[in-house]
């Protein structure tokens, strides 16, 4: 995507900056003053997905966003660098590069299962919104897992994904399997962010590369305080994908039973009272109130 025509009028643009790290120029944007916190956002999204509740959290944080490595604006020159460990190394060099230490890393979706990665090596508190810990579900994930593996053998399917996805109606079709529902400028932007081929080719290279198990298979070895919210309408991420990964680490696991898969985006007011209650129940080590499993 080209910053001067796509990111023209781009959430947040006055906060955005480049940086290079070996590998990648990433676009990042910083918000507000205070402890640090990292947003990592999910497979497909962009630093727009932060775009009401960065705001919230920056009232008393300095927040740092970033688009992951070949989404939205940030550049990557290597494939390879999209599988889950190389990409928790590379966001640690970036953190490195820009001297900020976040307090905790909220993660949305794969966001939160890159989050989980970098508490292996180096442990901080997390917040994980929907955590992308399964393979997804819904009716076109099967759809977008063939074109993932398909996107290593010909540069022809992000071409031919990004055609299918600049009409409305796959757009729709892909954020209603999401079970949010986001306004028309939330459509807008995921719709932007769909037909450009260099998106698509980026979101798609992380999906073929994305291997779980190994970090499934070590979730409890991971020592710094963990909350799970789970929204009770996610048709990508079940909820009980949560509440079973909450129960390998004795991590903290909330239920938001009438929020979809990108519930930060359809309620940023609830998600910021969630997360600050979860971020204070870190700092004085006690177990937040949660919701009952459902």
């Amino acid at each position: 995507m080209r910053w001067e025509r796509e990111g023209a009028d781009w959430p947040h643009r006055e906060a955005s900056r480049f940086v290079r790290t070996p590998g990648h120029r990433w676009h990042v944007q910083r918000l507000g003053e205070g402890p640090g916190l990292l947003l990592l956002h999910g497979t497909g999204a962009s630093t727009h997905s932060w775009r009401d509740l960065a705001p919230l959290l920056a009232r008393d944080h300095a927040v740092l966003s970033l688009d992951l490595p070949g989404h939205g604006f940030t550049e990557s020159s290597s494939p390879a660098r999209c599988a889950l460990p190389a990409m928790a190394q590379d966001l640690e060099t970036l953190l490195a590069t820009l001297d900020f230490e976040p307090e905790a890393v909220i993660g949305h979706s794969a966001g939160a299962a890159a989050a989980l990665r970098m508490a292996l090596d180096r442990p901080r508190p997390v917040v994980g919104l929907n955590a992308a810990l399964r393979a997804f579900h819904g009716p076109l994930s099967g759809v977008a897992m063939a074109a993932a593996r398909a996107v290593s053998l010909t540069p022809l399917v992000p071409v031919a994904f990004s055609r299918l996805a600049a009409a409305p109606g796959l757009a729709r079709a892909l954020l209603g399997a999401t079970g949010s529902r986001l306004d028309a400028r939330g459509e807008a932007l995921y719709r932007r962010l769909l037909s450009d081929a260099g998106h698509a080719a980026g979101a798609l290279a992380m999906m073929a590369r994305w291997d779980l198990d190994p970090l499934i298979a070590r979730l409890g070895e991971i020592r710094s305080p963990v909350a799970l919210l789970a929204g009770g309408r996610d048709g990508m991420v079940p909820p009980e994908v949560s509440r079973e990964a909450a129960a390998r680490m004795g991590a903290a696991y909330e239920l938001i039973p009438d929020l979809g898969h990108l519930m930060h985006e359809e309620a940023p007011e609830r998600l910021d009272a969630a997360i600050r209650r979860h971020l204070a129940a870190f700092r004085a080590q006690t177990p937040a109130a949660v919701t009952p499993p459902g």
